[in-house]
């Protein structure tokens, strides 16, 4: 019988759980999971991989992968590179005022998750009603009707985001209504809601890094990094619109810009329901 290899172990902080989880390093067979993906170009794949991955590496038994925030699994994705393969990640980015290419050394071990204080997850309706939302899931990672998907993204990523609707005592699990129900529900709500429901998008953590340096020009420069695709070469994923519908909505990158969009976007979608119906 060959010899049994033994692995070490490590404690990595779960951002929104707020406790210290125990796994272990990379093996090969998560190298190979991840080349798989890479050597497939299918950008799902790679997704899978990550999810996979973690839930593979983790030896706490009562550790759900499923259960998760999405922050979260990019965090111990992340983490876990650390670990296995070495603390420090290298990035190139090109400045926009020289245009030209600098090169970075980035300690994964600083690279956190800016949770806020209050989450304002509350969105009130009436006096008596509101929503209770719930951060974007890992399950997203494989969530095969929302990636393949081709339109209304923002809508079908709100209605994965709902967790409960209550009305005065009463509380109403979203788990227990189909997508079509809540689909509905949502689409009886006033602009400000939505506006509510934005800003807790906007406020919702992600993994934070800010890199500061000088350009050739001699002005101070900084480049916030946000994502994991900020972080490795994973840039071949976003190949794909429901990948990049995912980094801006997640992520959070363009949540800003989408403001009146949005507005837009809910009063048309009124103005079809009244035509329509």
């Amino acid at each position: 019988m060959l010899p049994k290899i033994t692995h070490p172990t490590h404690k990595i902080d779960i951002p929104s759980l707020k406790k210290k989880v125990s796994f272990r390093p990379f093996l090969v067979k998560e190298e190979k999971l991840l080349l798989m993906a890479k050597e497939s170009e299918d950008p799902e794949d790679i997704l899978t991989s990550i999810k996979q991955i973690v839930n593979n590496c983790c030896l706490d038994e009562k550790f759900n992968v499923n259960e998760i925030t999405l922050f979260d699994l990019e965090y111990i994705f992340i983490q876990l590179r650390g670990i296995s393969v070495d603390n420090i990640v290298e990035v190139s980015y090109r400045d926009s005022e020289d245009d030209k290419v600098y090169d970075f050394k980035i300690d994964i071990k600083d690279i956190k998750v800016n949770m806020p204080d209050k989450p304002n997850n509350v969105i009130k309706i009436t006096d008596d009603i509101g929503i209770i939302m719930k951060y974007p899931p890992s399950t997203l990672y494989d969530d095969k009707e929302f990636l393949n998907s081709e339109d209304e993204h923002l809508f079908k990523l709100i209605i994965r985001c709902v967790d409960k609707i209550y009305q005065g005592d009463e509380v109403y699990e979203a788990s227990s209504y189909s997508k079509e129900e809540l689909s509905e529900f949502l689409e009886d709500l006033s602009v400000k809601v939505f506006e509510q429901i934005q800003k807790f998008f906007e406020e919702t953590p992600k993994l934070s890094y800010t890199i500061k340096y000088k350009n050739s020009l001699d002005n101070k420069r900084e480049i916030h990094l946000n994502s994991l695709n900020d972080f490795f070469t994973l840039r071949w994923v976003i190949t794909s619109l429901k990948i990049i519908i995912i980094q801006y909505f997640l992520w959070l990158n363009i949540i800003n810009i989408l403001s009146q969009n949005l507005k837009i976007w809910f009063l048309l979608k009124k103005t079809y329901m009244l035509i329509c119906c």
